[in-house]
Formats: C-alpha cells, structure tokens, sequence
C-alpha cells in the first residue's frame, strides 16, 4: 500500500501555518493521518511522493503494483469516514474519489461553509455531489474514477430547550453528531467543527448509537458502574484515563470522555465530554464542557471552556470564559477575560474569513473567537465573536483597548509600542513574508 500526499501550503488564519501543521483534537492534522494509516492498514504502508495540487495526480507517476491512497493535507476526515470508503472502494475494484451528498444535513451545515476545497458533480441519481480530495486506486492512476458517497448517518443532539431570542425562531440550540465525517481545514471554524462537533459531538452520538442498538454495550457500561460505584457515564466504560494522573475525589467527570497520561485535575473540577491531552493541568473550581484541551495546557482555578478547542502549550488564566473558539499553542488569555458568542442586536447568523480573508456566513447563529499562536492577551479583555488576533499578538488590557471589537494583526500589537516589547518574538509571519509588511488583513 503506497499513499501520496498533495500538499497544501496555503496558510489558514490566524494562525499563519499551513493546515497539516495545525492542531485538529489534540495532535497535529499531519500525525493524525500517518496513525490513521498505521490503523487502518498497519505497519506495511509507503510514502509514494507529494504533488502540489489535484490536477498533478495524472502526471505524478503513481505505482501501478499495488493500492494508492492519494489525499490532500489540509483535509480532516475520521477513522470511520476513512474506513468505510477503503472498504467501499475495495469492493467496487475499481478507482473510487470519497464524496457527499450535499443534501446530508451534517455535511450542509459544518462541511461546506467557508470552504472552497470541494468540487460538485451530479450522482447517479441526478442528486448533488461534493467531490473530495481522497482517492483510491486499486492498481495505480487511470482516468476511469467513479465518485463513491459517504453518508454521515448524523442524528440531531444538543439543547433543546433555549428560549426564542437565541435560536432566532429558528430551531433549537442543536447540532448534527455524525457517524462519520470529513472537512477541509481552510479556516479556523473548520478546526471549531473537526475538534469539537465531529470530535466530541460525534463520539457522544456514536456512543448513543451503540448503546441503542447494542445490548452488550448497555450491560457494559451498566457492569462498569457498579463496580466502580458510579453513575453510568462517570464509570470507565465512558470514561477513559490515562497513566499516572492525579484526579481529586470531588472532581466530576461525565463521558464520553477521554484524559490523557500524567494529568493533574483540581478539586470541584467539573468535566462533561471533553479530550485532555497529556501533561495537563486544570486546577480548583474550572469548569469544561464538550471542549478539547491539548498536551501540556495550564487551566488555573475557575477557567471555564465551553465547545472550545486549546492547542499545546497554553494558559487560560483564572476566571477566564472562552465559548466555541479557538486558542493556538504557546499562547497566553489573562485572567477575567470573556470570549462572547452571541450578537445582542443583530440577530443573524455569524460571519468569519476564509482562507482569503474574505467574510462569509458560517450558518451558526452562535460562535466564539480565534487566537493565534504564541499570543499574549491580557487580564480582562472582552472579545466579540467572529474575531481573529493574529499568532505573535500582544493585548494589553487599557481604557482605549478592553473591547476587541475587529480583527487584530500582528501590526497592531501592544508590543510594538510599550518598553521591552522588542523580547517579545515573532515565530508565524505570514506565507513568503521576509520583511515586516503593511497589514494586507481587512479591519473589521
């Protein structure tokens, strides 16, 4: 088995890195799909070449010996999308290209929005199609590629009791849990969608799904809660802790959850579906809910995070709320800071860039914020939803700037205009960006 790779150098905002790079649940999208492959083929899987785009498949001189994945960096799909297309496709024996109804409702509402790394075609049924980047060949490259769907079998979970003026009369408070899934990471809404609503929301569905239909699974969670004289999502059987952690007895844990290896969990911690990575530390009273933390974060007392994704290596400082964003590695929130997600007045659905740059509607009529890498925000800062901080920013906190109304570039940042900011470095300039540039970001 041979994979080829089409790279994806475009960067995505904020961060100013390219997509595999990026941290999708707790590990980069990159890591991510060599252990998907090592799983799902094992050990006995070669690195065939990279390409630059699509149209370079046909010239890339692929083995014609053997079975070939060819798939673009930039796109995040689960283990469960991936196997069933390769076992799909392995039957039909013929070169298959993964695709999706663009009438499947998970797709609809968190694939396609700000995203222009799919190509529509028509199925056999006259129905629309969206073509993704992933193909599989059963003996090297030919022309002759039948698009081969893949249904998300998502069923609704979340609120359902919200009162009017949040849904807008427009339904309640829900999202899709799919069975499986697939997006182009081109913005940092898509790393939002990937981590939190097809990573925490579509393991909770899959675990309702088996234990509707399995009783094996019932008798197994039931049997691990009264062993362990817990309530049936607080057992091991929904809760899954790593080596050498330390969890203070009054901490409450609710599944499906899973906690990595040598974290430290504080007194009165509540955590209700979430993924921690390693090494973290979530101290006294913080409160997570369905969000992901990655390896080696420190949550001081009284955090809470709400549908948010944090990458490696970052604060959130005390009294801290972050509600459906994204933190990039090495970064820093202050204390008492507040992430808002709901427009008071204007009560439509929410904007955010694309790869571009460009404002398009996300389709959600609640979203947080995204904050770069290695930034530096300061204690008390409240930050309107939609917005971006570029990586290497520095906040501070003052009666000109508490109220992140519009987007921030790395031009201005505070710590170009207060003493000592020169130790503050820059680590993610932008794509081909030697030289220190005029902005070329829109303020918003």
């Amino acid at each position: 088995m041979y994979r080829y790779i089409i790279e994806d150098t475009r960067h995505v905002p904020p961060f100013n890195e390219p997509a595999s790079l990026l941290t999708i649940g707790t590990q980069p999208l990159k890591l991510h799909h060599e252990e998907l492959f090592v799983r799902v083929f094992g050990e006995n899987i070669q690195l065939g070449g990279t390409m630059n785009s699509r149209e370079d498949i046909p010239h890339a001189n692929i083995r014609r010996d053997a079975e070939v994945v060819v798939y673009r960096d930039s796109l995040w799909f689960d283990e469960e999308f991936f196997t069933y297309f390769v076992e799909k496709a392995r039957k039909t024996g013929k070169a298959c290209r993964a695709a999706f109804p663009a009438s499947d409702k998970a797709f609809h509402t968190y694939t396609i929005p700000l995203t222009k790394g799919f190509e529509a075609t028509l199925g056999p049924d006259n129905k629309v199609l969206f073509l993704c980047d992933l193909w599989y060949f059963p003996n090297g490259y030919t022309s002759e590629i039948v698009p081969l769907p893949i249904p998300s079998e998502a069923h609704e979970i979340g609120f359902y009791s919200v009162p009017d003026f949040m849904t807008m009369e427009q339904g309640d408070l829900t999202h899709y849990a799919p069975m499986r899934a697939v997006i182009s990471i081109e913005s940092w809404v898509h790393i939002y969608f990937a981590t939190i609503i097809f990573g925490n929301f579509g393991r909770a569905g899959r675990l309702d799904r088996k234990i509707e239909r399995s009783v094996f699974t019932q008798l197994k969670l039931l049997w691990h809660a009264v062993v362990e004289q817990k309530q049936i999502l607080s057992a091991s059987g929904a809760v899954k802790i790593g080596k050498n952690c330390s969890i203070d007895p009054s901490a409450i844990i609710t599944g499906p959850a899973t906690i990595g290896d040598n974290c430290s969990i504080g007194a009165g911690v509540v955590i209700d579906n979430c993924t921690i990575g390693n090494n973290v530390t979530i101290d006294a009273g913080c409160v997570l809910m369905m969000s992901t933390v990655a390896d080696g974060c420190f949550l001081p007392f009284r955090a809470s995070l709400y549908l948010t994704a944090v990458m490696e290596n970052t604060i959130i400082a005390q009294n801290t709320c972050l509600q459906m964003c994204v933190i990039g590695r090495n970064s820093f929130v202050g204390a008492g800071s507040t992430f808002t997600d709901f427009n008071l007045i204007a009560q439509k659905p929410m904007r955010a860039a694309n790869i571009d740059g460009e404002l398009q509607s996300v389709g959600q009529i609640v979203l947080g914020s995204a904050i770069g890498h290695n930034c530096r925000i300061g204690s008390g800062m409240v930050v309107f939803p939609g917005r971006m901080i570029e990586s290497d920013v520095v906040l501070v906190a003052s009666p000109q700037r508490r109220v992140i109304s519009r987007s921030i570039t790395y031009e201005e940042s505070d710590h170009h205009f207060i003493k000592h900011g020169d130790v503050h470095k820059r680590f993610y300039p932008r794509k081909d960006e030697v030289h220190e540039p005029e902005s070329t970001w829109d303020s918003w």
